[in-house]
């Protein structure tokens, strides 16, 4: 199972750029993918767990294990093909 989590921040900007992006990618990509959205002001245990130093950042996890890293605001395209690499 490929997992995407999405961790951010309310106050932050491009953190509200890229919401939009991951909400059409979770519809694309439903039932293949699980998308978590952790906002790091309020679950900063999972953000340490994670060494999450900078918002955005997206952590694909493939069984458990991160397989990439994403950190900074992108495009959609860019974090299709990312997340699409584990799938195969």
């Amino acid at each position: 199972m490929i997992e995407f989590i999405d961790f951010y921040a309310d106050w932050c900007g491009p953190c509200q750029m890229t919401k939009p992006i991951i909400e059409e990618l979770e519809k694309e990509l439903s039932g293949r993918v699980e998308f978590k959205k952790v906002n790091v002001d309020q679950d900063q245990e999972m953000s340490g767990k994670y060494n999450v130093f900078s918002i955005p950042t997206f952590v694909i996890l493939k069984d458990g294990q991160e397989v990439d890293r994403i950190v900074g605001a992108v495009g959609k395209e860019s974090l299709k093909s990312r997340i699409e690499a584990q799938l195969k």
